[in-house]
């Protein structure tokens, strides 16, 4: 069982930047893809980001491609995901999610989710 903790949201102005982060409690953190969602009102859960166990293999929706970068630091089962130039259409509560499988987790059925963060982008 792995318990996921997302911290970091608040508010940020539109071109601002914020990190979010996500500790991860229980299993062999590098055993784990470990990904990004976000739900933004009225709509869906999406894909956002992922990387892999080594942290050197990543994939992003194309949403926030060149604006986002995610990383892992598996000496602190942490992951990271930091977020430049926001606009209000990222306004969403974003969730972090574990799976053994990068192919399950980017199909938005992981094992693992953590509870969300908020993050809102003022214009």
């Amino acid at each position: 069982q792995v318990q996921l903790a997302e911290s970091g949201g608040g508010v940020v102005q539109t071109g601002g930047s914020l990190t979010l982060s996500c500790s991860a409690v229980g299993g062999t953190f590098s055993d784990y893809t470990m990904g990004w969602f976000r739900q933004a009102p009225g709509k869906e859960r999406e894909f956002v980001a992922n990387v892999a166990w080594s942290g050197t293999a990543t994939y992003y929706a194309d949403s926030v491609e060149g604006r986002f970068i995610i990383s892992r630091d598996n000496d602190k089962n942490m992951v990271f995901l930091q977020m430049n130039n926001l606009e209000p259409e990222d306004t969403a509560v974003y969730y972090c999610a574990a799976d053994p499988s990068p192919r399950e987790l980017v199909r938005g059925v992981p094992d693992y989710w953590g509870r969300g963060t908020q993050v809102t982008v003022s214009s």
